[in-house]
């Protein structure tokens, strides 16, 4: 059909978050190597319009809630500024029991420095 399968959305999701942390000076490394785990606790796309094989894609990422131990970010998926996508995901800190936990000091209120993506 030469449209892009509905579950890769979710690795694109996955790449903006990715790269919104290193832009902060942040990876999942830094946050594992510390005793904590980002695990996902809940999702949402809403597909407006498919994604074509080839297609070059921009992905934009935000953070827009932080509240207790759960984060939530935003993403868009855009083909030359045009919406194709968005949703979200949720996350849960955790240690390494997987046992949900107060984030560190350096990432409370992580959804402040994003203030655009705030509803």
């Amino acid at each position: 059909m030469g449209i892009a399968y509905n579950g890769v959305y979710l690795t694109w999701f996955e790449i903006g978050r990715t790269e919104l942390l290193r832009d902060t000076g942040l990876t999942y490394d830094d946050v594992e190597k510390s005793g904590y785990h980002l695990p996902l606790s809940e999702t949402g796309i809403k597909y407006l319009k498919p994604a074509l094989y080839d297609d070059v894609l921009t992905i934009v990422a935000c953070v827009s809630m932080q509240k207790g131990a759960r984060l939530r970010f935003k993403y868009e998926i855009q083909r030359n500024g045009e919406l194709l996508a968005e949703g979200f995901t949720e996350h849960v800190f955790t240690n390494s029991n997987l046992r949900p936990v107060k984030p560190p000091n350096h990432l409370i209120n992580l959804d402040s420095r994003f203030a655009e993506c705030n509803d």
